[in-house]
């Protein structure tokens, strides 16, 4: 076994890295970029080793970088994580020229299965089914054109050297497939440096099926169960389980013949170490290879979690030369798991990613069995980077059935708080509730489906006013402990105590909502929303709180920084701002002819130029953001006077991207 390796990610893949290490006894060398000089996984490693600017091509991109850091340090291993160099066939070619082992496939694999146009001729010679459609390596436009009207729509355009949705996009007809075949090869091009693509026929109502393979790189290769995640939004995974309630429905030997055909397709290019084949399934039980990931995903956890098998330690005895450690008949599988990914992204605005500072980042409490886990990177106080993903955590859960996994993940869903950036968090809480995903209805199209359901505004009630107003008067009630004379409590002599007090659901929000607090004679109402009821609160801890309303108790997690208030029930929650209402704020008088950058970001390409006339909801600018492409559109019709900024700049949030003439 090595004694010191490299690894050559950041986050929490590289902090989970770093936890299987520690229980070994290896030794782990971080590398970091100048974001990531107080990062956790620089903290957590026994030595680390700055790589450059904060932008990946500066940074996690530089394979001779990291290869002149682990000969200086002596590591005799590197493990790539997942995304960066972990799917880079000359990266691990020229580890293996420098006599430092790639805890990876072989550059060979790689390339064998970095193309999906060559990877599925290849599945298809080892009688493996793949989606029909056009895989060749002719790229000219016309030509795809035609192609495109062959296969048949709907259909997918997909990054020949892609993944995680980037360079993919859904054509409905011939109209819009030159539109969207110049996105994607933009896309792919600034994403992976190459611009390939394919197009393959869209599968109705389909299921995205996975399953976890390892070979020893010595002719054998197993498989460990299977892997849904078919709820993905922008083509991107947002929760994954185990086994698949598709699969489980069936009742069939659907799961043996996928996973029969996974392990024939790491055998058929003699694979070695962690991989994922991943499958496209019909409604009616057919299924097509879509394409092989050569690295550890970051769904791994829940087969962790199901197999009690150590994927990470798996990964490095097969490349330190060992065998595999257990053979097919020995890989047992129980209970079920559920993983959620929470990403600093609004759901409200198609999930574009967020940045900023995690004021107050409160995680579940994880038990001693083990059945509730939480990998992340991050803590309070660090900062959600423009230059990276936007993945803050995974929130992953046990349970002996499916029943009990999604309560404990609802459990551990209620119990997670972030604030300071916006998160998809109310959407998690949501969607582990929606009867449609606890009925196990899970395709592709789930979260189109459920939008209205999963993205409605959140109903304000009296009961979660009433915990907000219960942590800001325990606030100000230990404050007044403290000193008297900053009592802010209403107390008046001989009459009622009264106390008042605002709350806005956004802080530009034009009207507060006002919530009147009176307290006579040891009696407590709450006025609210047009009602008067009786209340009463009792602080468990310094978040949370036993709400009495009318009667009714609640239990509810009141987490408060500065200003900002997030009240959260196991059933739902709500962001609220104490409102001052003698802070003035000036008026912004050009706000109207302005179209501002709702995120940080780069520009790709500029599609307009002062002076030019532009309607309602026409594009004008293209920007990259946390790996992704986003379209800004104009919001009126009007006049460009002004475009702030060139191609290739990187844009603050918030910043004027273009004025418009009055």
């Amino acid at each position: 076994m090595f004694k010191k390796i490299l690894i050559a990610n950041r986050g929490e893949i590289a902090c989970r890295v770093i936890r299987t290490c520690k229980r070994l006894g290896i030794r782990t060398v971080a590398v970091y970029s100048d974001a990531d000089v107080h990062a956790q996984h620089v903290l957590q490693a026994d030595e680390a080793v700055r790589l450059g600017g904060p932008r990946p091509a500066e940074s996690y991109l530089r394979g001779d970088l990291i290869l002149d850091i682990a000969k200086r340090t002596g590591a005799e291993a590197i493990h790539p994580g997942y995304g960066f160099l972990s799917e880079n066939e000359a990266f691990a070619a020229a580890c293996e020229k420098a006599g430092v082992v790639f805890i990876g496939p072989t550059a060979d694999s790689i390339e064998k299965m970095g193309s999906k146009s060559a990877a599925k001729a290849l599945m298809e010679k080892a009688n493996v089914p793949v989606v029909p459609g056009y895989h060749g390596d002719n790229q000219d436009p016309a030509f795809l054109a035609e192609q495109s009207k062959k296969v048949g729509y709907p259909q997918l355009i997909k990054a020949v050297a892609g993944g995680g949705g980037k360079g993919m996009r859904l054509v409905e007809s011939s109209a819009t497939f030159v539109q969207e075949l110049d996105a994607a090869k933009r896309e792919a091009k600034n994403a992976f440096g190459d611009d390939a693509v394919l197009i393959e026929r869209y599968i109705i109502k389909p299921h995205h099926i996975e399953f976890q393979v390892f070979g020893d790189g010595q002719g054998n290769a197993v498989h460990l169960f299977e892997r849904e995640c078919s709820i993905q939004r922008r083509h991107q995974k947002v929760l994954e389980e185990t086994p698949s309630p598709f699969i489980e429905k069936v009742q069939d030997d659907l799961r043996a013949r996928m996973g029969e055909a996974a392990v024939a397709a790491a055998k058929a290019i003699n694979y070695r170490g962690a991989g994922t084949i991943e499958f496209i399934v019909g409604e009616d039980r057919s299924f097509f290879f879509m394409e092989m990931n050569t690295r550890l995903q970051v769904e791994h956890p829940i087969t962790e979690m199901i197999t009690g098998e150590d994927l990470v330690e798996w990964q490095l005895r097969i490349a330190a030369g060992e065998p595999l450690p257990l053979t097919q008949s020995e890989i047992l599988t129980g209970g079920h798991a559920i993983e959620l990914r929470l990403c600093a992204e609004s759901p409200a605005k198609d999930f574009l990613p967020e940045t900023g500072l995690l004021e107050v980042f409160a995680t579940p409490s994880i038990d001693a069995e083990g059945d509730v886990r939480l990998d992340t990177g991050v803590v309070s106080k660090d900062t959600i980077s423009v230059y990276y993903d936007s993945m803050i955590a995974k929130l992953i859960a046990w349970g002996a059935d499916r029943d009990e996994a999604i309560r404990r993940i609802q459990s551990a869903v209620a119990q997670t708080e972030v604030i300071g950036v916006k998160t998809n968090l109310s959407f998690l809480q949501r969607l582990v509730g929606h009867p449609a995903f606890i009925a196990g209805d899970t395709d592709t199209g789930f979260i189109a489906t459920h939008r209205a359901d999963l993205l409605a505004p959140q109903a304000m009630n009296i009961a979660l006013l009433a915990a907000a107003c219960a942590r800001v008067l325990h606030d100000d009630t230990a404050k007044c402990d403290a000193n008297p004379w900053s009592s802010a409590t209403g107390w008046r002599l001989n009459a009622a105590q009264t106390r008042l007090i605002e709350f806005k659901e956004d802080p530009a929000s034009p009207a507060a909502i006002e919530c009147w607090v009176r307290n006579q004679h040891g009696l407590q109402t709450l006025t609210c929303l047009g009602e008067t009821v009786p209340f009463s609160f009792e602080a468990k801890s310094a978040d949370v709180f036993d709400v009495r309303v009318s009667g009714a108790a609640h239990n509810v997690h009141v987490i408060r920084s500065g200003d900002q208030l997030s009240v959260v029930t196991p059933e739902t929650r709500i962001g609220l701002y104490l409102f001052d209402p003698y802070y003035f704020e000036p008026e912004d008088s050009g706000a109207g002819g302005r179209l501002t950058a709702l995120m940080p970001g780069r520009v790709v390409k500029v599609l307009v130029a002062a002076g030019a006339e532009v309607k309602k909801g026409q594009p004008l600018l293209i920007m990259e953001a946390m790996k992704m492409e986003h379209t800004i559109t104009s919001p009126r019709a009007g006049v460009i006077e002004r475009v702030a900024f060139d191609e290739g700049a990187m844009v603050p949030a918030d910043a004027v991207l273009f004025a418009f003439q009055e």
